[in-house]
């Protein structure tokens, strides 16, 4: 079950093979800052990257488009109420330079489960028509939370998913894994792997270990 100190991932932030992605397994992983990543056909790889990609709510960047966006009341935000959709949605949603997806079944059974706990949730944005056409998932620990992934069908829905996380959950720090500029925009930042464990210790509290 024991996971290698993060300090000994490679350059490019592989650290371990195999397992499984039973709950417990996934809940030590992420309070141990390291995540799943692999495609169909791999086995379990296990990252710990460094620097990590990080967004401090407190420095959260909000366009005037995204201001005048939020001010329209053109979308309405739930949470939890269809995490099936959003993970299925983020499975299918194609991707700038990514072929195919690395959410396959077996990682929407696990995530599933974790849902089903209460440690996953997701959030839904809801367009005029009350079609979902945004949203995201990810995996809450007491104020840390780790988004794992995103889709927008109508432009920019998938920020105001991760907006509304910031604005009605208590977290102090939301783990983006890897560079994107999607994310960059919003003000997420490169921290020393060092650094992000000392923070995720701090607020992961008293979550199951």
């Amino acid at each position: 079950m024991l996971f290698p100190p993060a300090h000994l991932a490679e350059e490019d932030g592989l650290l371990a093979v195999g397992g499984d992605l039973s709950s417990e397994r996934l809940l030590l992983a992420y309070i141990s800052g390291i995540f799943p990543w692999y495609s169909e056909g791999d086995p379990i790889l296990w990252h710990s990257p460094d620097p990590r990609f990080v967004l401090f709510p407190h420095r959260l960047i909000v366009s005037h488009s995204m201001q005048k966006l939020m001010k329209t009341n053109r979308y309405h935000i739930t949470f939890n109420t269809c995490f099936d959709e959003v993970i299925q949605h983020c499975s299918k949603v194609k991707r700038k330079d990514q072929e195919g997806t690395w959410i396959i079944d077996e990682m929407i059974k696990a995530y599933r489960a974790l849902h089903e706990k209460g440690f996953a949730i997701s959030v839904e944005v809801w367009n005029e028509k009350e079609v979902l056409v945004g949203g995201l998932y990810g995996v809450k620990l007491g104020r840390f939370f780790a988004g794992e992934s995103m889709f927008s069908l109508e432009s920019n829905t998938s920020k105001l998913a991760l907006i509304e996380i910031i604005r009605q959950l208590d977290v102090a720090m939301i783990d983006c894994q890897v560079y994107t500029s999607h994310l960059a925009s919003l003000g997420a930042e490169m921290i020393k792997r060092n650094e992000y464990l000392k923070i995720l210790g701090d607020l992961v509290g008293m979550a199951p270990r």
